[in-house]
């Protein structure tokens, strides 16, 4: 098996993030982005399942760190910059790498959430949630901490992955927006084969009708 490429150290307007290449398995149909949970890394085993699942459905896939965990914070940075260096790292990309492939973009938990906010300004084909964190643990009652906006506001089709034991709760599905229930909690690593399959097929569809 051939060795991952050398991760790409991208410079943003609030320090040098990185992103690691995962090429694909087949001919190219697009790239999708992923960006990680607020304390975890790219190495979550629900990014990994998604990786493998895009690879062989011809994506090339970034996995995007960003800066704060590149400069070895764990407490994630303001959503403003996070959002900011996201499309800073996605334009870069484009400009250098992507060209005008369709890209997707995604990712876990907090990482998820960057991704809907981005979604439009970024170009984005689709949203790939996994574990999207609808609210804070025991504040469902509270609508003021409700992220549904966040989500309705992704003006292009969406597929969450959720555990079914989420203490971050279960978003609704919507106009454009799959829910796929998985075992487990707000990990998804109760069944990582179903993530891979929901991910592979949501993928696969996604691209099809894009052509």
């Amino acid at each position: 098996m051939a060795a991952n490429p050398d991760p790409i150290e991208i410079v943003t307007s609030h320090g040098p993030a990185l992103v690691h290449p995962r090429p694909s398995d087949a001919d190219r149909t697009g790239a999708l982005l992923l960006g990680h949970g607020a304390g975890g890394g790219v190495g979550a085993p629900d990014l990994l399942a998604a990786t493998s699942a895009a690879r062989a459905a011809g994506l090339d896939v970034y996995l995007v760190e960003q800066p704060y965990r590149v400069a070895g914070r764990r407490a994630p940075a303001p959503a403003r910059q996070l959002d900011a260096a996201w499309l800073e790292v996605l334009a870069h990309l484009r400009a250098h790498v992507l060209g005008d492939a369709p890209v997707v973009v995604g990712g876990r938990s907090s990482g998820a959430r960057v991704a809907c906010r981005t979604a439009a300004d970024g170009g984005a084909r689709g949203v790939l949630c996994l574990a999207f964190p609808l609210h804070p643990p025991g504040r469902a009652a509270d609508p003021s901490k409700s992220r549904l906006p966040e989500l309705e506001a992704v003006g292009v089709p969406v597929l969450i992955v959720q555990g079914a034991r989420d203490p971050f709760g279960m978003p609704p599905a919507g106009p454009g927006r799959t829910i796929v229930t998985q075992p487990g909690d707000h990990s998804l690593k109760g069944d990582l084969p179903g993530v891979r399959a929901a991910v592979g097929q949501w993928l696969t569809q996604l691209l099809t009708i894009g052509t």
